[in-house]
């Protein structure tokens, strides 16, 4: 007799380290109207994949060795089939998890996403009620993911949290973080807003280069605070680099270590769109780096184009260097870094190779006695996963900051919550 295949949430308890993820928007379909988000969500993709094409996905995604994926949006669970799909990444072996705006999820709905071997849902909330409904575009919506949290916790969901940092949200993280803490959200991950979609229209969202050491030595004193609690601390791929806070930033549960290692787009990782089209992340832009529609090539075979293996190695040299410009070209740390996350220099700069929000480039910089700050050079265009073009400005590192910048960010207008312990001072410049 076959034995049977062991499920997504059965490797999940026998201690499964992640080593090939996959982050599939199944639908770009939406609840929510947000100023920040990258692709533009709200009415789903034309020709979107159908059950049996999403179904053979799944197969083809197993066949190439992905162990985990995680769904999105969008909203993901407005997409009809979506518990279908859960079921079979399930049953296929991959652990399969799930971002959502916790906009609109019922009791019962929450008891369904356990049914189907849903492993972890995680909710995506930025900033305290005002700022949070402000950017997400919805009065309510705050409420409704600490609802949602009261539905997945009585299901025996695991869930946790996910927030982007810009000039509304960065002030309130500390009170933030301890209401998702209290309402049992077991991890955090966190990653900067960047001018991708509708944040490309709002610069004035964007956390300045300048700002960059601030908010470094902010996330230090709560990540050092989450430690204490046992709340695992994942910050993303565009958070670093090589500053006097990344040890503790980068907890060490993060996959890449306590420093960052350079991008892995295309090497660990793979973002999947609702219409098929395959990329190295899920972040990219659209058109620069999708390697193939799953409609017209196999996995397989778009897993090996250009657009999906740019970070590879070549004779023990990453291909990544090549295209690095701008302090980056110069920096100490190039061999490794490389740039940084490609996503985040794209999107500003609409090319990678160049990364404005860098800890230690902002440190390096200052004691140059030069401050960066970007300005918006040509808008998008008004499409899903798109960007328009910044530039960096030099000044003066004393200099007055501009005075119809009503959201410059400083470490003092951060608001902290009451009897949190005395913090070692990490430099905001030195």
């Amino acid at each position: 007799m076959t034995e049977r295949p062991k499920t997504g949430l059965e490797k999940l308890a026998e201690g499964y380290r992640r080593n090939s993820y996959a982050v599939w928007e199944i639908t770009l379909k939406c609840n929510l109207a947000c100023q920040h988000c990258g692709s533009r969500a709200g009415e789903a993709r034309h020709d979107e994949l159908s059950t049996e094409e999403a179904f053979d996905l799944i197969h083809q995604m197993r066949d190439s060795g992905i162990t985990e994926v995680t769904l999105i949006g969008g909203e993901a669970y407005l997409r009809g089939d979506w518990l279908q799909l859960v079921k079979e990444i399930n049953e296929c072996g991959i652990i399969c998890s799930m971002v959502t705006g916790g906009y609109g999820i019922s009791q019962a709905t929450a008891h369904k996403m356990k049914e189907a071997g849903l492993a972890e849902v995680s909710v995506s909330i930025d900033g305290l009620q005002k700022t949070h409904d402000k950017l997400r575009g919805k009065p309510g919506s705050f409420e409704n993911c600490f609802r949602s949290f009261r539905y997945f916790k009585e299901a025996g969901l695991r869930y946790t949290f996910n927030t982007q940092i810009n000039r509304l949200s960065a002030p309130e993280l500390p009170r933030l973080y301890e209401l998702a803490r209290d309402a049992g959200a077991r991890a955090w991950q966190f990653s900067l807003t960047v001018p991708m979609g509708n944040a490309a229209d709002r610069p004035e969202l964007l956390i300045q280069p300048a700002e960059i050491p601030a908010v470094y030595a902010m996330l230090a004193r709560v990540v050092t605070r989450a430690s204490a609690d046992g709340i695992d601390v994942l910050p993303g791929n565009d958070i670093g680099y090589f500053g006097p806070t990344e040890h503790i930033i980068r907890a060490a549960h993060h996959r890449m270590g306590m420093y960052w290692q350079g991008c892995q787009a295309g090497n660990a990782g793979l973002g999947i769109e609702a219409d098929g089209k395959i990329k190295g992340c899920p972040s990219l832009p659209t058109d620069s780096y999708v390697g193939g529609n799953i409609r017209d090539h196999s996995l397989e075979d778009i897993l090996q184009t250009k657009e999906l293996t740019f970070n590879h190695n070549v004779g023990g040299t990453s291909k990544g260097t090549e295209n690095l410009w701008g302090f980056c070209k110069t920096c100490q740390h190039a061999d490794l870094c490389r740039g940084g996350c490609t996503w985040t220099a794209h999107v500003f700069f609409d090319k990678p190779g160049n990364h404005p929000h860098c800890h230690h480039r902002a440190l390096t910089q200052a004691q140059r006695g030069i401050r960066e700050r970007v300005k918006l050079k040509r808008k998008a265009d008004g499409l899903p996963f798109d960007n328009g073009e910044y530039e960096i400005w030099e000044e003066p590192l004393e200099g007055e900051w501009p005075k119809d910048d009503a959201l410059h960010f400083t470490y003092d207008k951060v608001v902290w919550p009451e009897g949190w312990e005395p913090f070692p001072t990490f430099p905001i410049y030195s």
